[in-house]
């Protein structure tokens, strides 16, 4: 009787033991599963957002050269189908750079040939690009410096990807201000080691749980206002991708839906000599 007692006092013990374990198991397969689904759902966005962003271009630069070539058009109206032929172009040729930036995001500095980067100057190009690509007038985006002695400061790494930054955060503000764009943009170096480029905009706002989140690869934010705007999902991961590459950090702020949002990038600099 005390052993076969003991036998099942021994099952219980065991069975209260693994129970818990079942449960753990269950519920972390259970959360592993769903980060699978929003994964494969994101990627899914993702393909969807890439496959419209090359079809469109290229089925608009096709309309126009078949256009051209059926019919005899004067030569005003020629060199306005060669400027929209020109923009659909660059439309495609950045989002082909977008694809192959991403995936060049673990890529380290040390194998890419570095330079000091004049950041002042790139700003102000990135600056123009973006008036330039977006049709915009000069009081769309305001520009403030707050320099040390009225000194540039200098950035050592990879110009081509500090520009490819910079755009993105330029882009991403003017897209998501909504019909009227005001973007404030500031450049600031009263540290001698550190420079901080902030993009602000008084468009959609982020919710205060989709401030981290917007970092990450093809994660774009879930409102009826984004998703009406067109994009890969790769901008800011770019952008995070970039200044981690270059020692430094960003992050973004946002009171909330509705009322902007403000990005902030931190790299560390240098006066020039």
């Amino acid at each position: 009787w005390v052993l076969v007692n003991w036998r099942q006092a021994g099952l219980l013990i065991v069975g209260i033991l693994l129970f818990p374990l079942i449960i753990a198991g269950v519920v972390l397969n259970t959360i592993f599963l769903v980060r699978e689904i929003k994964k494969n759902e994101q990627h899914d966005a993702f393909i969807n957002a890439v496959t419209h962003e090359l079809k469109t271009p290229v089925a608009s630069i096709r309309l126009y050269l078949q256009t051209l070539q059926s019919r005899q058009l004067d030569e005003g109206k020629r060199q306005e189908f060669y400027k929209v032929m020109v923009e659909d172009s660059d439309r495609l040729l950045n989002t082909i750079e977008q694809v192959l930036r991403a995936g060049q995001g673990g890529t380290r500095l040390k194998h890419r040939q570095l330079a000091p980067v004049d950041l002042r100057s790139l700003v102000s190009e990135c600056l123009v690009l973006t008036r330039t690509r977006h049709h915009l007038p000069d009081g769309a985006i305001t520009y403030h410096e707050a320099l040390a002695a009225d000194t540039p400061p200098r950035i050592l790494g990879d110009e081509d990807d500090l520009r490819a930054a910079v755009t993105n955060l330029l882009d991403n503000a003017v897209k998501y201000s909504g019909p009227t764009v005001q973007v404030d943009v500031e450049l600031e170096h009263t540290e001698a080691s550190q420079a901080t480029l902030r993009v602000r905009d008084q468009g959609v706002g982020i919710a205060p749980t989709e401030l981290k989140r917007i970092f990450k690869r093809f994660y774009r934010a879930r409102n009826i206002v984004t998703t009406r705007v067109k994009g890969t999902g790769l901008g800011l991961f770019i952008v995070q991708s970039v200044v981690a590459r270059h020692g430094g950090k960003v992050f973004a702020e946002s009171p909330g839906l509705g009322q902007g949002s403000t990005f902030t990038v931190q790299l560390p600099a240098s006066l020039p000599s």
